[in-house]
């Protein structure tokens, strides 16, 4: 008898801080990076905000730390205890690879580093980086108090299981001190840089950046000034768990973070973090949901159809048979690629809707395999698929036996389309989505079939129902689908109130200077198909009472809108 082997361990976590250090210029936020040295590992080359790994010896500093002890520390970042070691060593290591020291001295004033005594402190970071000489030792020395106070508590990475070096990082920022230059080490760190982050991520083909890095340029887009940044840092939130998924795909394994349209795919299908699953969605090539769910997605990416439209096989079991839900556009090679995906015969074809990215593949699946088509006809046949002949229509709360392994319900879901389904496979709680629920974009509602009470009222209907994973019409599975479905009725409801309120300022007006105001966060390009959804939105509000429409002007009818709570 052969002893099975127990699966290797993955390396232990090791304990570390990072700083990220900006300053204000005159045309918005820049920030500090640095070149990691060639030392072969994964992050060799990479430009990276100054950090490291914690001493033991830093929570001898805790009594040289300003405004700012351990209990404080912990309980604003969800430890037990040794929250302030996280501070001294963003602190130390900032000194060590950046060479600006947080701190202050005599009357509590910020240190400059001018001077024989600026140059005593900076012979000492060579010793602090050695080991030598502990951080204790040299604030007492110099009779420094590290300014701890000036670091704001941003989240935390959490290295994945594959990587041979790990490490459980919590990220700071902090305001550059004003009268120090940084200057890198020379040894780990070969290079450094001042840039706007957007700048940063513009070059990331030439600039390596892991990330964690990437990511937090990403956040500090979004603000103005260095104080902005720092009072969103320091705003009580829930903290999010950052730990990048590693994932393979046409660029080569990479890590995949919590924003990535992938994060909960790659997570389900690869808990264990070994790349197996992908980042990417590629057209033709199947991808295993489940033992009874596989996609294939079609060769028609665009700016309405995000990465092509998804085509899934749902079936197995002993009898091995097998249902197609939207067969996608009339391209002979993505039917090539479903039956070469499907294990088993394809019994049922099902369809969502009749837009021409969903249904007209089901003329050549059907003469090819003999299957029946199921779909409804749309209550307006404009923008539908001319080729759509269902063998049969399901109806609403409609209970489909595929083979002897799964059992799809039919779900009526109006409003991206008059005869819009959703197909819930009960033994997952997975809903098929279509159109109804997109991941990549906001769903378009164009009347005349398509209808935004009708919309609202479809999504609101799912929310009572069991749902663990939401398969959409294009991109990837999606999580928390109450939680996504929640977040399309508000910025829905979001948007009809921006609707009313400008309307409100501009009466009378029309729908095409309505669309400019209301859709000015949106790019021009887009506004023929926003003036869809706009028009979607004034319609249901004058069906509402709300307003009224007068020689092609729309115009408030003085009525209080009622609650549009879910």
């Amino acid at each position: 008898m052969t002893d099975t082997p127990s699966p290797a361990l993955p390396p232990a976590l090791r304990p570390a801080a990072t700083v990220v250090v900006m300053r204000d210029s005159s045309d918005g936020i820049e920030v500090l990076l640095l070149r990691r040295a060639e030392r072969g590992d994964h992050s060799s080359g990479a430009w990276v905000f100054p950090g490291g790994v914690l001493d033991a010896q830093d929570s001898e500093c805790h009594p040289h730390c300003a405004g700012l002890d351990d209990e404080a520390a912990s309980r604003a970042m969800g430890m037990a205890a040794g929250a302030l070691d996280y501070h001294v060593a963003a602190i130390r290591e900032c000194f060590e690879e950046a060479g600006l020291l947080l701190a202050y001295g005599a009357n509590n004033r910020p240190v400059e580093l001018t001077g024989e005594t600026g140059e005593a402190m900076r012979a000492w970071r060579t010793r602090l980086h050695r080991g030598e000489n502990t951080m204790a030792e040299f604030c007492r020395h110099f009779g420094l108090t590290l300014a701890t106070d000036r670091l704001a508590y941003f989240t935390r990475w959490v290295t994945p299981a594959i990587r041979a070096k790990r490490w459980d990082t919590r990220f700071f920022f902090a305001l550059a001190p004003g009268a120090q230059e940084s200057a890198h080490d020379e040894v780990e760190l070969v290079e450094q840089l001042w840039l706007k982050p957007a700048e940063a991520i513009a070059r990331s083909e030439s600039l390596k950046l892991l990330a964690p890095t990437r990511i937090t340029l990403e956040t500090l887009t979004g603000f103005a000034t260095t104080a902005d940044m720092l009072a969103h840092a320091r705003t009580p939130r829930q903290e999010a768990l950052a730990v990048p998924r590693i994932a393979d795909g046409p660029q080569g394994m990479m890590p995949v973070a919590p924003d990535h349209f992938a994060w909960a795919e790659v997570g389900k299908l690869d808990p264990q973090g070994h790349g197996h699953a992908s980042y990417a969605i590629v057209p033709g090539r199947p991808v295993r949901l489940s033992s009874r769910v596989i996609r294939v997605s079609a060769n028609n990416s665009g700016m309405m159809t995000g990465p092509g439209t998804n085509t899934y096989l749902v079936g197995g079991g002993t009898r091995n048979e097998w249902a197609v839900i939207d067969p996608g556009p009339a391209i002979t090679t993505h039917v090539d690629a479903i039956l070469a995906a499907a294990p088993g015969p394809i019994r049922w074809i099902l369809t969502t809707h009749t837009h021409a990215d969903h249904s007209p593949a089901a003329v050549e699946l059907r003469a090819r395999t003999g299957a029946p088509v199921l779909g409804r006809i749309a209550d307006f046949t404009q923008s539908q698929d001319p080729s759509f002949a269902p063998d049969r229509q399901p109806v609403h709360g409609e209970r489909l036996a595929i083979g002897d392994a799964a059992t799809l319900q039919v779900i009526h879901t109006p409003g991206h389309a008059s005869n819009h389904l959703c197909f819930l496979l009960e033994e997952e709680r997975m809903l098929f989505t279509g159109d109804h629920v997109m991941q990549t974009s906001t769903v378009v509602i164009g009347p005349p079939d398509g209808d935004m009470s009708a919309y609202l009222a479809s999504l609101r209907a799912l929310l009572p129902v069991a749902l663990d994973w939401l398969a959409p019409g294009h991109g990837f599975l999606m999580a928390h689908p109450h939680r996504a479905i929640e977040g399309i009725i508000a910025h829905r409801l979001r948007r009809e109130a921006k609707v009313l309120e400008r309307l409100s300022a501009l009466a009378p007006v029309d729908t095409d200077a309505l669309l400019a105001s209301v859709y000015e966060d949106v790019g021009p390009a887009l506004h023929p198909v926003a003036r869809r959804s706009l028009t979607a939105h004034l319609l249901k509000l004058q069906r509402d009472g709300l307003i009224r429409i007068t020689d092609d002007r729309w115009s408030p009818t003085g009525t209080a809108p009622a609650s549009s709570a879910p």
